[in-house]
């Protein structure tokens, strides 16, 4: 167990300190959070209509619309243009308390990914990194590229995901391929 809860915690801080840099430092998610020169006013325009937090898709028919509606509705959207708004009313900037939560995730993630590729005993080094790249893959074709597939969300709003799925998971099945057999490695 001591193994694992090491493997767990440094596993977690490369995954944390990598995914840190990649938001960072990287760009590759700068196409997610794109700029609108005239923000000000779009937010004060939003401000005015959106009175609680959520994720808005706009234009949609309203919650109690019939189906005949929501068939004109979708005929009638044909090559115009939808937008996806997620409004937070109140933004709260605390990064210490963000950072601190986002990195729990990231140990519990590590310990999990160690639990599943553990039952069957001591994965190679190759299937540490196999394993762990599978998991990030799962995640990203889970959400980010379902929304690319129902609401077209341009590439360019979820490459940061792959690079991340293939290159974080895959650096910190690096590391636990080799913590977890490096004894092999000296007896061979």
């Amino acid at each position: 167990m001591k193994n694992r809860l090491i493997a767990s915690l440094v596993g977690g801080i490369i995954v944390f300190v990598l995914q840190f840099l990649s938001w960072a430092f990287s760009g590759v998610h700068n196409g997610e959070m794109q700029y609108a020169p005239q923000q000000d006013e779009i937010m004060q325009s939003l401000s005015g209509y959106f009175k609680e937090d959520g994720t808005y898709l706009i234009p949609r028919p309203a919650p109690d619309a019939s189906s005949e509606e929501m068939e004109k509705h979708e005929e009638e959207m044909k090559g115009k243009p939808i937008a996806s708004v997620t409004y937070i009313k109140s933004y709260d900037s605390s990064m210490p308390r963000s950072m601190f939560r986002g990195f729990l995730v990231d140990l519990f993630l590590v310990f999990m990914l160690i639990y599943i590729l553990t039952r069957g005993g001591n994965p190679t080094f190759v299937r540490w990194i196999a394993g762990s790249v599978s998991v990030g893959l799962f995640t990203f074709l889970w959400v980010p590229y379902t929304d690319r597939i129902w609401f077209q969300m341009p590439w360019s709003s979820i490459t940061g995901y792959l690079v991340d799925a293939i290159v974080i998971w895959g650096i910190c099945g690096a590391w636990l391929g080799w913590y977890f057999n490096r004894r092999r490695a000296v007896v061979a």
